[in-house]
């Protein structure tokens, strides 16, 4: 029967999964743009008594675009579990926009992050004395070991959170299909709706 009980709570964990996923690819979006944003003040101290420098992440483009693409997937995937949750969000509006996000908070996510790998291999400033580019991760620098490491962790948050997008939209298409080899699924509320019988 379609519209068995172990039916309806296999759907419910899948469902109870699939937020979950979600809630923590949030967490992680905006932990990964914080952490990224408080490297910003880091004053290194160049060998041989030279001036001291402070590099910020908005020194470096990729990293930028990492904070805004992080805080705006945030905003997607909370999106996505207002209408996942909502009583009334089988409408066509949230069937629409809810997949449309799916597809987008992870592309944001993924382009982010590997635009910031990208620029991790050369991250440097101009030397304020004018001799040549100066490498922030250079470890004979001091001050830079504390910026270097917040940036590579943000990263990987951010690589996380974008693999949470993606489970998460992996348990939703398991549903999918978990409802289409066994009932009708129009609606989240269960046998109520979902189930039609030929009488």
């Amino acid at each position: 029967m379609p519209c068995d009980g172990d039916g309806d709570e296999s759907k419910g964990r899948l469902k109870a999964v699939n937020v979950a996923a979600r809630v923590v690819a949030m967490g992680l979006a905006v932990a990964s743009a914080a952490l990224m944003v408080t490297a910003s003040q880091c004053t290194i101290v160049l060998p041989n008594g030279a001036e001291a420098h402070t590099v910020t992440y908005s020194d470096f483009g990729p990293f930028v675009y990492l904070v805004v693409a992080n805080a705006i997937a945030a905003v997607m995937v909370g999106v996505a579990i207002f209408l996942s949750v909502w009583k009334k969000g089988s409408g066509k509006c949230s069937k629409v926009l809810v997949p449309l996000l799916d597809v987008t908070a992870p592309a944001l996510l993924y382009s982010a992050t590997g635009a910031a790998f990208a620029t991790t291999e050369y991250m440097s400033y101009c030397s304020p004395r004018g001799r040549g580019r100066v490498s922030v991760c250079d470890g004979t620098v001091r001050g830079t070991n504390n910026f270097c490491s917040q940036v590579h962790m943000a990263m990987y948050i951010s690589l996380a959170a974008a693999g949470a997008v993606s489970a998460a939209e992996l348990v939703k298409n398991l549903k999918l299909s978990f409802c289409s080899s066994g009932s009708d699924c129009e609606s989240d509320a269960g046998c109520e709706h979902g189930c039609h019988h030929k009488h």
